[in-house]
C-alpha cells in the first residue's frame, strides 16, 4: 500500500492535469565494496515485488535481507530450536491459511472453560490476550491530553499546538481528496462511455484521438494513473478511497475530543488494575488487517504454495492485540510485554508508536524487564520523516540518552531498490536511536480471511527484523538476547552512499548517518556471525 503522502503526491498532480488548483559474505567479500553491486535497472517482476526482502543485494540487484541465501547455503535440513515470537499488535487472524500453523497454544489452560487453569491471571488465553476488549477506535494520545486538560503537564502546550496544526491538515485533506476522487471518478465516467465499455485498457485509453477537452482532460489523467502503478482508473479510485477512510478515521475518532473509548473499564492512568480484555487475540473488523500482516512477515509457511513466505521457520507467533485504530496506551503496552516475557516468547515485535507517552516509565520499565529475561524487543522507527534523536518517538529505551536496555532494537524501512532513493520516504532514522533498516516499503504479506496485500510502514521493516532474530536464536540457543542485537547489527551490509532522507530530493546525507549501525539488515552474514560466536 502507498503511504498518504505519496498518494498527495500523485493525487495533487491528477487535480493539477485537471485545471484545479546477493549480499556480501563477511568472510569473503568485503563489506565497503558493496557500491560495486549494480543497480536494479529494471522493474521489479511480480514475484520479486512478493518476495524481495527476502532477495540478495550482490544475486538480485535488490537490497533484501538474503533470507533465501541463508536458507539454501546455510540452513538447508538443519533442524533448529522452536522459539516463540510475541506480536504486540491490532490482533491476528489466527485461522489465516498461512498461519493457522504456527500460532502459539498455550498448554496450561484449557479453552473456554471461562477458568485460569495456569494461573497467571488471564482467563483462557489460549493463543495470547487481548487488552483491548471489544474496543477499536481510539484517539491521539495528544487528544487525550487535551481532554484531561492539566495544563501543567509538560506536554500540554505542545500537545494543544499539535492539534490545532494536526486538525486543519487533516481537513484541508479531506477537502482535496473529495476533489480528487471526484476528479477520477468523473474521468472514469467519460471515458468509458466514449470506449463503451468500463474495463478500459491503458492501451485504448492512449490510443484516442481528440480535440474534445473535457476528454483530453480525462485521458491526461488516466495517463498519469497509469505511470503511477496503477494499472486500472478502478485501481486509483479504490487507493484514492482507501486514503479517505483514512483521513475521515483521523478526523471522526483519533482527532475526536469527543470520542469515548476505551470499552474495557479500567483505569489507564492506574496500573493497579491489570487483568482486564479477554482472550479473543482475533482481530474485531477484516480492515484491522495490521497485526495478521506483521505476523506473516515473521512466520507465514514458507514454501507451502500460498500467498507469502515468513523470514523464520521454528516459529511460533503470540498473539497480543493491543494496537487499537488510533495510539495505543501506555498501560496496555507496559503490560502486553510483561505478558509476553512472562509467557515464554524471546522476541517481541512492536510495530507502533506515538509522539507522546505520559507513562512511558511504565514502558520503559517493561522494556528493561524483557531485557533481564534475555528477550529481545524489536520496534518500529516509525514513519513520520523524522530524526529521533531529536524528536520523541515512542516506547523507546532510553532516558536523556542513556540506554536502559541492551536488547531492544529499532528499525527504519528500505525500499526495493538500492540506490539514492533507498530508504523509503516515510521512514523515521536516527544516529543514535535507529539501530539498523530492514525492507519496509511495499512489503507483501498476509491479511485476514485467507487474503493477502502489500503495505509499507517501519512496521513491515521491524518484523522482518524479529524474524531474522527468530532464525539466530532458533539455529544458535546459547546465544543471548544481547548477543542475537550485536549480531543483527555488526552482521549486516555496511552502505557506503548518500541517500535522500526523508524524501527530499535536497536533503541528502551520507546512509550511515541516519542509523547507529550504519548497516541494513542480512539474514545470511548474522547467522554466519552466530555461528562464529556459538563457537566460542
Amino acid at each position: 500500500m502507498k503511504t498518504i503522502k505519496t498518494i498527495i503526491t500523485l493525487a495533487c498532480a491528477a487535480v493539477l492535469i485537471s485545471g484545479c488548483g546477493g549480499t556480501a559474505n563477511i568472510l569473503s567479500t568485503p563489506i565497503e565494496n558493496i557500491d560495486t553491486s549494480p543497480l536494479k535497472v529494471s522493474e521489479l517482476t511480480e514475484a520479486e515485488k512478493h518476495n524481495w526482502g527476502h532477495l540478495d543485494l550482490v544475486k538480485d540487484t535488490i537490497p533484501g535481507m538474503s533470507v533465501d541465501k541463508a536458507y539454501a547455503e546455510l540452513i538447508k535440513k538443519r533442524k533448529g530450536k522452536k522459539v516463540l515470537v510475541a506480536v504486540i499488535d491490532s490482533g491476528i487472524d489466527i485461522d489465516h491459511e498461512d498461519l493457522d500453523d504456527v500460532i502459539w497454544t498455550n498448554k496450561d489452560e484449557i479453552p473456554n472453560n471461562n477458568i485460569d487453569d495456569d494461573k497467571n491471571g488471564y482467563v483462557d488465553d489460549i493463543h495470547g490476550w487481548n487488552f483491548l476488549g471489544k474496543g477499536y477506535d481510539e484517539q491521539l494520545e495528544l487528544v487525550r491530553i487535551l481532554v484531561k486538560g492539566d495544563k501543567n503537564s509538560p506536554d500540554y502546550e505542545r500537545a494543544k499546538a499539535e492539534y490545532d496544526e494536526e486538525y486543519t491538515k487533516w481537513l484541508d485533506r479531506k477537502t482535496q481528496y473529495d476533489q480528487i476522487y471526484e476528479q477520477i471518478k468523473n474521468a472514469d465516467a467519460t471515458l468509458a462511455k466514449h470506449l463503451g465499455k468500463k474495463d478500459y485498457t491503458k492501451e485504448e485509453v492512449n490510443a484516442i484521438k481528440t480535440e474534445d477537452e473535457v476528454l483530453s482532460r480525462s485521458i491526461q489523467i488516466a495517463q498519469y494513473m497509469f505511470s503511477n502503478d496503477m494499472d486500472s482508473m478502478a485501481d486509483a479510485l479504490k487507493e484514492i478511497g482507501s486514503s479517505l477512510e483514512s483521513i475521515n478515521d483521523r478526523l471522526n475518532s483519533n482527532l475526536n475530543k469527543e470520542l469515548k473509548g476505551r470499552v474495557t473499564g479500567d483505569d489507564p492512568d492506574d496500573m493497579s488494575t491489570k487483568y482486564y480484555g479477554d482472550g479473543n487475540v482475533k482481530p474485531v473488523k477484516k480492515s484491522e488487517s495490521h497485526g495478521t500482516h506483521v505476523a506473516g512477515i515473521i512466520a507465514a509457511e514458507r514454501n507451502n504454495g500460498l500467498g507469502a513466505n515468513g523470514v523464520a521457520n521454528n516459529v511460533e507467533i503470540m498473539s497480543i492485540r493491543t494496537v487499537p485504530n488510533g495510539d495505543e496506551y501506555d498501560k496496555d503496552v507496559a503490560l502486553a510485554i510483561r505478558y509476553a516475557v512472562d509467557n515464554g516468547a524471546k522476541v517481541i515485535n512492536g510495530s507502533f508508536g506515538k509522539s507522546y507517552s505520559p507513562h512511558s516509565d511504565w514502558v520503559r520499565d517493561a522494556i528493561s524487564y524483557a531485557s533481564e529475561k534475555d528477550v529481545l524487543f524489536v520496534h518500529a522507527a516509525g514513519n513520520d520523516s523524522k530524526d529521533v534523536d531529536t524528536e520523541p518517538n515512542f516506547p523507546d529505551d532510553n532516558i536523556n540518552g542513556k540506554e536502559i536496555s541492551d536488547t531492544y532494537i529499532r528499525v527504519g524501512a528500505l525500499g526495493p531498490k538500492y540506490g539514492s532513493n533507498m530508504v523509503a520516504s516515510f521512514s523515521n532514522y536516527g544516529k543514535q536511536n535507529v539501530d539498523v533498516f530492514a525492507p519496509g516499503a511495499s512489503v507483501y504479506s498476509t491479511t485476514p480471511e485467507n487474503e493477502y496485500d502489500t503495505k509499507g510502514g517501519t512496521s513491515m521493516a521491524a518484523p522482518g527484523v524479529a524474524g531474522v532474530a527468530a532464525l539466530i536464536r532458533s539455529y544458535y540457543p546459547t546465544l543471548s538476547a544481547a548477543q542475537v542485537k550485536q549480531v543483527i547489527m555488526k552482521s549486516g551490509l555496511a552502505i557506503n552512499r548518500k541517500v535522500i532522507v526523508g524524501g527530499d530530493t535536497e536533503d541528502v546525507r551520507p546512509f550511515a548517518d541516519l542509523t547507529k549501525s550504519s548497516r541494513m539488515v542480512n539474514a545470511y552474514n548474522a547467522l554466519i556471525m552466530a555461528a562464529k560466536i556459538a563457537a566460542k
